[in-house]
């Protein structure tokens, strides 16, 4: 039953109390009606015997004790849905904003979700092709998966979120329906404009669901802006059975988002002042994503994080890395030589990737080709960190090998154009070419049957292209 109710006991910042309330409801919507006019929407996120909490979604300013009447709508936040979402664009709780009007819903769905049964689960297998070699080749993404980047302020990841999007797909051999669920928390109108015109320009909008949050919008939208997303790519999967990719930027907004609306209600803080429940909301977030036994669909997430001060120990990431199944971590170092997209591989890793790569999902040499590749990139930290105290000129032609094999990998292989959508045969290929730098038996990673195949001696001077996109950087 729905009631209202005259005045407000107190408001503090995006939070109001309302005093004598009787049968309501934890998560209930509540509506706001002020001076008579204005209309705003709330959530109740505590009840204590007859006194709510309510979170005001627009925020408080306009509304005082006295100028506000409040209506419980006895149900949760709904969203509209139905198969019309799709190319469409939504505010951070879900209001259309591209003026096509708003949906004929099929469905009202809750947008707080239900975690999945983990007895329906089925386990991940298939890959989603993302076009970007460092990712396809050594830190896969499989379906059904949840893969962090981690990044920091000033690096790319809007540049790479949008080319996943652009680029993303089931591969070439299918006809499975795929579609990608875009949310944005927290970004600033250009950054906003840059997805959008992105996704126009490249003709992928029509099956891409867009939600945007931006850094003017209020605080407390943002903590439901990937509950929106997450709940329209749930049915977008489960109801109309597509594989769905769900990019979330910037889940640090979302977090600094609750430390603010914590500090708000009085709460003792947990490390770095945010709430000591951090861990099970990212949680909540995270294990959305899935495949149920015996559907069609699956929900794939690529959460995307900046590490204040670049420091991967901060709680964000911390708890991030233990809920999600490996990391795709951005380096600065790289950035500052001009690595688009400048992953670091070593820290990087797709904990299900095994399962989805090799025979009969990418090809039978995958596997022992990243194996060998994160080897060799290992050694060369220890080869640079040798020229570094004894110079160059002094290390042994091996050493020097792998100089030249660092160089390249980290130009050839990680380094990409922004518009460069490679297949997973152009991935393996470029890899076999920089294994051909080394000596055949350093390779000792890779089955022999498989080496024999497909090594080749490298013929390319790859130490004297090295030094020519040196200069030509130099020059620029």
């Amino acid at each position: 039953m729905a009631i209202s109710y005259l005045g407000l006991s107190e408001i503090n910042g995006p939070l109001v109390v309302l005093e004598g309330v009787k049968n309501a409801a934890y998560e209930e919507i509540v509506e706001f009606t002020v001076d008579g006019t204005e209309k705003k929407l709330g959530r109740i996120i505590e009840i204590y015997e007859d006194k709510a909490v309510i979170q005001v979604f627009e925020g408080t300013e306009s509304m005082s004790l006295t100028n506000t009447r409040t209506h419980l709508t006895g149900h949760p936040m709904e969203l509209a849905l139905s198969g019309e979402i799709l190319g469409r664009t939504f505010d951070g709780i879900g209001k259309p904003i591209d003026g096509l009007g708003p949906i004929l819903p099929e469905a009202m769905v809750n947008i707080n979700g239900l975690p999945l049964n983990p007895v329906t689960r089925e386990y991940p297998r298939n890959y989603i092709r993302t076009g970007i070699s460092a990712i396809d080749g050594l830190t896969t993404l499989i379906r059904g998966q949840k893969l962090p980047i981690f990044s920091g302020n000033g690096l790319p990841h809007d540049r790479l979120a949008a080319q996943i999007v652009q680029q993303a797909s089931l591969g070439s051999d299918t006809d499975e329906k795929f579609a990608i669920v875009f949310a944005a928390m927290g970004v600033k109108y250009d950054v906003a404009e840059f997805f959008r015109r992105t996704f126009e320009e490249s003709g992928v909008s029509d099956h891409v669901v867009m939600f945007l949050n931006l850094a003017n919008d209020p605080v407390v939208e943002r903590l439901i802006t990937p509950k929106v997303a997450l709940t329209a790519a749930e049915y977008l999967a489960f109801e109309k059975g597509m594989h769905i990719l769900v990019i979330l930027t910037d889940i640090t907004s979302f977090c600094e988002a609750m430390r603010e609306v914590s500090s708000s209600k009085g709460e003792i803080p947990s490390r770095k002042g945010y709430p000591g429940y951090l861990y099970s909301e990212l949680a909540t977030l995270y294990e959305r994503a899935g495949i149920v036994r015996g559907g069609t669909g699956s929900v794939t997430q690529i959460p995307i994080l900046t590490m204040p001060n670049d420091d991967i120990t901060h709680p964000i990431p911390d708890l991030t890395g233990y809920i999600t199944e490996g990391q795709i971590v951005l380096d600065r170092q790289l950035h500052g030589q001009a690595v688009y997209p400048p992953i670091n591989v070593l820290p990087s890793l797709s904990r299900l990737m095994k399962d989805g790569i090799g025979k009969g999902y990418t090809r039978e040499d995958h596997q022992d080709v990243a194996n060998q590749l994160f080897s060799c990139y290992a050694k060369v930290g220890d080869a640079r960190a040798l020229a570094s105290v004894i110079g160059e000129d002094e290390l042994s032609p091996i050493d020097k090998k792998y100089l030249v094999f660092g160089n390249s990998f980290e130009k050839e292989f990680v380094g990409q154009g922004e518009t460069e959508n490679r297949t997973i045969e152009d991935t393996l290929r470029i890899g076999w070419e920089l294994l051909g730098i080394l000596p055949k038996e350093e390779l000792d990673r890779i089955d022999t049957k498989i080496l024999n195949q497909y090594y080749k001696p490298s013929e390319r001077d790859w130490a004297a292209d090295a030094r020519a996109q040196a200069d030509a950087l130099r020059q620029s």
